[in-house]
């Protein structure tokens, strides 16, 4: 199936459309979400391996939910065995795609502290003010490093973004889903562009109140990426009941 451009303003009704999908499951979102936190809280508890194979099966999980919001709109339940339906269908291409992801922070990371250095943290002294030459040294490290990450950070994103939708609805390989992500994305750029602003200013909202604002906004976010996908891929994301990985 291939993408479509869509109009600009579709952006904002992405996450219009991915808090209806919220609000008819928020209670089992929230729980959903605190259990996917949880989760990374303790991966972060086993040195260096725990962070790297959380982001490794982290597309695993996020096709899980995109089954629970499809779950949702056909009027079905939406259950804690959703954050794992991912691990029943198509998880070698998921975990490829967590494989690239992975790979690819980890150059971008390489890549910005090779142009920018260590030495504008090394500025930084504890309980001391840097002087006005080393502040402005620090901001414009800090910029530039800012800059190479977000350039390079961007397409990265863009050709995860539908991957696992595309791969646990539309049965694509991971290449083949990576591809089709990174053109639907170009393809709609305005969209994203006003899709990413409301969702800056939600996010410093949500983020005021002790973070708990996250416990709506993140769940919301994940229903929007469903939105979206649907949007510009004019799909039902439905699979035939017989290929449900709930069902198996």
């Amino acid at each position: 199936m291939n993408p479509h451009t869509v109009g600009a303003r579709n952006g904002w009704q992405w996450i219009v459309d991915g808090f209806n999908i919220f609000r008819r499951g928020a209670v089992m979102w929230i729980v959903l979400t605190l259990t996917l936190a949880i989760m990374w809280l303790a991966t972060l508890m086993i040195p260096l391996l725990g962070p790297l194979l959380f982001n490794l099966f982290s597309p695993v999980f996020f096709a899980g939910l995109l089954i629970g919001c499809r779950a949702i709109e056909q009027s079905e339940p939406l259950e804690l065995p959703h954050l794992f339906a991912g691990f029943k269908s198509n998880v070698s291409a998921l975990v490829s795609v967590g494989g690239v992801y992975l790979a690819g922070t980890i150059i971008i990371i390489g890549i910005v502290f090779a142009a920018v250095g260590t030495s504008p943290f090394t500025m930084i002294k504890p309980g001391k003010a840097p002087d006005a030459e080393s502040a402005m040294m620090i901001m414009r490290s800090m910029g530039l490093a800012l800059t190479i990450a977000m350039a390079l950070y961007t397409p990265l994103m863009m050709a995860i973004w539908f991957a696992p939708a595309l791969i646990v609805f539309e049965n694509l390989g991971a290449v083949d889903a990576m591809k089709q992500s990174f053109a639907a994305c170009l393809m709609n750029m305005m969209p994203f562009l006003v899709y990413g602003a409301v969702l800056m200013v939600l996010w410093i909202v949500a983020s005021i109140p002790l973070l708990l604002g996250l416990l709506v906004l993140l769940p919301v976010v994940f229903c929007s990426v469903y939105t979206s996908y649907k949007d510009i891929f004019a799909a039902r994301a439905e699979l035939p009941r017989q290929d449900n990985p709930l069902l198996k």
